[in-house]
């Protein structure tokens, strides 16, 4: 029988280049002279520093800028709540969030079930699993699911006939 996984994930090389890339600029750009902006990343987190709230925000900005130019979907990052620590300096935490949690995966489910296709689906960890008789069957499914969850970024892999 044919199926497929529901995934989210996020390319743990592209975050880090990505985060090169904002470090690199920060550098160079003439209004973050002799500040101590930058970003470090320890595998799904990233960690925000700047001199105060407004430079905060300005490198939040390029980072923005700079995952979607490596394609990454902003839609998975979680921003946490912004420290104050020596002086006046000031971090934030940011979860690059990966896999589909419990209550994402009950949504997709339940949206796979009362949509009436002829289809199971399962949650297995964080990925969840459809499968159903047909190959165009499952095809709608992707586009309802595409359409119907929008707060994660989703994939669709492991399709086997």
């Amino acid at each position: 029988m044919p199926s497929f996984d529901i995934v989210s994930e996020v390319d743990k090389q592209e975050i880090r280049n990505a985060v090169d890339q904002l470090n690199k600029e920060v550098s160079a750009r003439f209004d973050f002279k002799g500040s101590d902006a930058r970003a470090e990343q320890t595998d799904y987190e990233l960690y925000l520093f700047a001199d105060d709230e407004f430079k905060l925000g300005q490198v939040m900005d390029i980072l923005i800028a700079k995952f979607t130019k490596r394609e990454i979907d902003v839609r998975c990052l979680d921003k946490g709540q912004v420290e104050k620590i020596s002086g006046n300096k000031v971090k934030q935490k940011i979860t690059v969030k990966t896999g589909v949690e419990s209550d994402l995966a009950r949504k997709i489910v339940k949206l796979i079930k009362d949509s009436k296709l002829k289809v199971q689906a399962s949650i297995q960890g964080e990925v969840v699993r459809v499968t159903g008789a047909k190959r165009d069957v499952l095809q709608e499914v992707i586009q309802l699911v595409k359409g119907g969850i929008t707060e994660l970024p989703l994939q669709f892999r492991n399709f086997r006939d």
